[in-house]
């Protein structure tokens, strides 16, 4: 089975110990090999599930932490206490881990044999006790883990396993990112601004700022053969308007728009950056602020930030990772207007040029439109409507000692109402449980107006990658309420502050 990880892997490692002798360990090996074959096998696990041969001592324990730590193939480590493990064995290990820690809470078999039930069986069955030992020292130590609980043959066991994975994916993808800014924040905004240094600090991404002419140099660049074969890409994927086609007035803008895809790839590629902003009021020597081209990248895996913010292109970048071989997309999202017909209100999002066309299944217009800010020429941009179905949105913003995310779970619907006269990319969602709970909480939140929209995962998975990060997460669901949400931020806050310490 190929997995969408492909070669990253998941190491599945069994404590147990040498009390009970050869034919118990080989049994207990036995076991926990069906086990991590039964996640590996499982559509719902999205890495490969690598077993490890079972650790029975400090010294095992401590070695396999380093390993998986240094092992680049290696995102997470899945541990299960098969016999009874005693728990300072891994204390050593624990603090070495410098990866996410899955603790499965599991046996071998669904049902218990009880009419031929005796001690061998119970000495070689002891996870009831045996994950509770383990469970103990991750507590005092205060490791960051998730814990699932149940047999491997339910589907959501496997589901809960594979939300793990991905964000464990997620976590990989951000602590070794590299964050190219051209230019700075648009001038005045506050949610955009951020601690660039603190980001590299906690969450691994190393932003850094690249002159815009950097970009209008490697446009210049840009052979014509290369514009040609793009733009012929373009005219067999989209629905290209007649001006834009080749003979039409605005074929050169085309072309441009396809130099700047080339230029941002190579820039990108050169860099060793997963992720990019951009900002309409720094645009230097560029003819057009980028738009189908920062489409298509986000389209192609990239992070993308509008106006410079730098923490949404980190979302969309993880969203991104999270996402890979689900179906639907993630984008650069911005709440921009309302509906607010009573009880069928609805949030119209959008922004100015770049929404990621993997929030679609239809073929999208490609179009040429005025922009009124800027002060370059018309850009090109993709055109559609995002297709229906459940999402989250996701904003970060900086604290000062922390970074915030807020989620709200959402449900994408088609327009109630065609759009002709809206020129750019689109979503329109209701916010759960409501709107005015989602918009007073979101606001009590201190929650960016930027945003990344997930139609692939859920909170399920930003919740994980939170814990892993460990870092703050505001939930806006279905279950919300204004006045539990104000009490929580009020918690949050406390707790944050002081688990910082002096």
């Amino acid at each position: 089975m190929t997995k969408p990880y492909g070669e990253r892997e998941i190491w599945f490692c069994t404590g147990s110990q040498d009390l009970y002798g050869e034919d118990t360990l080989r049994q207990v090996a036995e076991q926990s090999r069906r086990i991590a074959a039964q996640l590996d096998v499982s559509a719902a696990v999205p890495a490969k599930v690598v077993w490890k041969p079972v650790l029975k001592d400090r010294d095992s324990i401590h070695r396999m932490a380093l390993e998986a730590t240094a092992d680049e193939r290696c995102i997470g480590v899945v541990a299960w206490m098969h016999t009874f493990s005693p728990a300072k064995m891994w204390i050593a290990g624990l603090g070495a881990l410098d990866v996410p820690l899955l603790h499965l809470h599991t046996q071998a078999d669904v049902a218990l044999p009880w009419s031929t039930i005796d001690m061998d069986f119970m000495n070689l069955n002891q996870a009831a006790h045996g994950d509770r030992e383990f469970a103990y020292v991750q507590t005092r130590m205060g490791v960051r883990r998730t814990t699932v609980a149940g047999h491997v043959s339910s589907e959501t066991v496997q589901r809960r396993v594979g939300s793990w994975v991905r964000a464990a994916a997620g976590w990989d993808a951000v602590r070794s990112l590299r964050l190219v800014r051209f230019g700075d924040n648009m001038r005045n905004v506050a949610v955009t601004e951020g601690d660039k240094t603190e980001a590299e600090i906690r969450l691994g991404v190393s932003v850094n700022t690249w002159g815009v002419n950097d970009l209008v140099e490697a446009v210049e660049a840009v052979e014509d053969g290369a514009v040609d074969s793009l733009v012929a890409e373009y005219e067999d994927l989209y629905d290209v308007a007649p001006e834009l086609r080749r003979g039409g007035d605005r074929h050169g803008s085309l072309r441009y728009g396809a130099r700047q895809e080339l230029a941002l790839l190579t820039f990108l590629q050169g860099a060793g950056a997963g992720a990019f902003t951009t900002t309409f009021e720094d645009l230097g020597g560029l003819r057009q602020l980028p738009g189908l081209a920062v489409q298509r990248l986000m389209a192609a895996g990239y992070g993308f930030g509008a106006e410079g913010d730098w923490k949404t292109a980190i979302l969309v970048r993880a969203a991104k990772v999270m996402g890979e071989g689900l179906p639907g997309g993630a984008s650069l999202m911005e709440d921009y207007t309302y509906d607010l017909t009573p009880g069928e209100e609805l949030i119209l999002g959008a922004h100015m040029l770049e929404i990621c066309p993997s929030l679609t299944t239809s073929r999208p217009s490609l179009q040429i439109h005025p922009l009124s800010i800027g002060g370059r020429e018309d850009p090109v941009r993709l055109v559609f409507s995002a297709d229906a179905g459940e999402g989250v949105v996701v904003a970060m913003s900086d604290m000062r000692e922390r970074f915030r995310l807020t989620a709200n779970a959402v449900d994408v619907v088609t327009p109630p109402a065609a759009l002709p006269r809206l020129p750019v990319a689109h979503a329109v969602w209701r916010p759960r449980p409501d709107f005015a709970t989602s918009a007073e909480s979101w606001m009590l939140a201190g929650a960016a107006h930027h945003t990344v929209l997930s139609t692939q995962v859920g909170v399920e998975e930003f919740a994980i990658l939170a814990d892993i990060a460990g870092t703050e997460l505001l939930v806006i669901d279905e279950e919300t309420t204004t006045r539990g949400f104000a009490d929580q931020v009020r918690w949050n806050a406390a707790y944050h502050r002081l688990a910082q310490g002096l």
